[in-house]
């Protein structure tokens, strides 16, 4: 065998071997991602009379609300995606500095299901010109979702509390008893 031969036969190894390593990657990725969403919670596991969400969501939605769920609970009060318009919860879903906090970056297929679900359960801004909230304190859909409500100054999503008792389990409907119906 010549030596230019050889020399070909090496380079030819290591693109082999790279080209391995890279279907060895995305099957370990595409595994991981796969195991992530087949354990998430689903909304059939959790009371479904203890969710009660702003509106209603389609089956096929479901999982998205789950995987919100499991994303953003975890750490905060899960805000309907009511009280924002959609143009706001695509910023906050790309967003790797959550408001002041260094998030790890949600990759797809779990990020799309997410972005699925508040796409469809949100609402477009209705003129050209409105500047698109980041505070929920600043959407006019949160203030019109709370009519009668006087809202405080420094609005806190923790405040949500003290009126919706049952905003661990994403029940939004369930008042205090001092709120009339």
């Amino acid at each position: 065998m010549s030596r230019a031969n050889l020399r070909n036969r090496r380079r030819q190894r290591p693109s082999l071997f790279l080209l391995l390593l890279l279907i060895f990657l995305w099957s370990t990725s595409c595994g991981w991602v796969m195991a992530k969403i087949s354990t998430a919670t689903t909304i059939s596991q959790i009371d479904s009379e203890l969710i009660s969400n702003v509106d209603v969501v389609p089956q096929r939605y479901r999982l998205g609300l789950s995987l919100y769920l499991e994303n953003c609970a975890s750490c905060h009060v899960a805000v309907p995606p009511q009280v924002l318009p959609t143009e706001s919860w695509q910023i906050i879903l790309r967003d790797s500095q959550h408001y002041g906090v260094q998030l790890p970056t949600l990759i797809d297929p779990p990020r799309q299901l997410i972005w699925n679900y508040l796409q469809v359960s949100s609402r477009r801004k209705s003129q050209q010109d409105e500047r698109i909230p980041y505070r929920i304190a600043s959407s006019r859909y949160f203030k019109a979702l709370h009519p009668k409500v006087e809202l405080p100054q420094q609005l806190n999503i923790k405040g949500c509390i003290s009126c919706h008792p049952k905003v661990k389990n994403f029940d939004f409907r369930t008042l205090n008893s001092e709120w009339p119906d």
